[in-house]
């Protein structure tokens, strides 16, 4: 008996509530249990989605490089006659965050990165990438502003005459100060400030601007 009481002493007091806490602590922990396993089930879906659009992104990203690419080689070689031009990944592996690393060659000359070039060449060279995307994924119509301000007249004569290849695929509206540019456009739209008036619009088609520079030249 007095083992038992011995016993019974060191068991201290009893917490007659206690079943019910257990109770109350497993149905809790079942329910966080649930919602882990839950979580883990929407992870693990996630990560596929994430995995499987990073997929096709890659995928798509590789496809419009390649087509980018080729065009740029070839327009590169219209406005640099002789001269080579190509587009590179910087990180192959992870095409997702690499760069593209564009190079330029003009003939005669041992440069090949663009950095190197001359105002006017890089400007030619950056006009061949803007063409190259534009005959990759084609749009009605394209707005340029004054992107062959820093040529000189041969290298202007250069990307007027890639112009006049694309006239036919696609509208162009462009805002230039360079008479050349002005001579190759179907409709010239014009701001001018007459003597003693305010700011005027004016219109006029491709035949009627050329009579007008023919009767300046006079």
């Amino acid at each position: 008996i007095q083992k038992i009481e011995q016993d019974l002493l060191l068991m201290g007091n009893v917490n007659y509530l206690a079943k019910e806490d257990y109770d109350n602590l497993k149905a809790r922990f079942d329910e966080i249990t649930n919602n882990i396993d839950d979580l883990s089930l929407a992870k693990k879906e996630l990560l596929k989605h994430i995995s499987d659009i990073d997929e096709e992104i890659s995928f798509r990203i590789e496809t419009a490089f390649n087509s980018v690419s080729i065009n740029f080689s070839e327009i590169f070689n219209i406005l640099f006659p002789g001269g080579k031009g190509a587009l590179t990944l910087t990180d192959k592996e992870n095409i997702l965050e690499s760069g593209i690393e564009i190079s330029a060659q003009p003939r005669g000359k041992k440069v090949k990165k663009i950095s190197l070039l001359s105002g006017g060449e890089r400007s030619l060279a950056a006009i061949a990438f803007l063409f190259a995307i534009f005959k990759s994924y084609p749009s009605p119509f394209y707005i340029l502003d004054e992107v062959e301000a820093a040529l000189d007249d041969a290298n202007l004569h250069r990307m007027l005459k890639l112009l006049e290849e694309f006239k036919n695929e696609a509208q162009f509206i462009i805002v230039t100060h360079q008479q050349q540019t002005m001579q190759v456009g179907d409709v010239l739209y014009g701001v001018t400030m007459e003597p003693g008036s305010g700011s005027r619009i004016f219109v006029k088609s491709k035949e009627q601007f050329e009579e007008l520079v023919s009767k300046g030249e006079k």
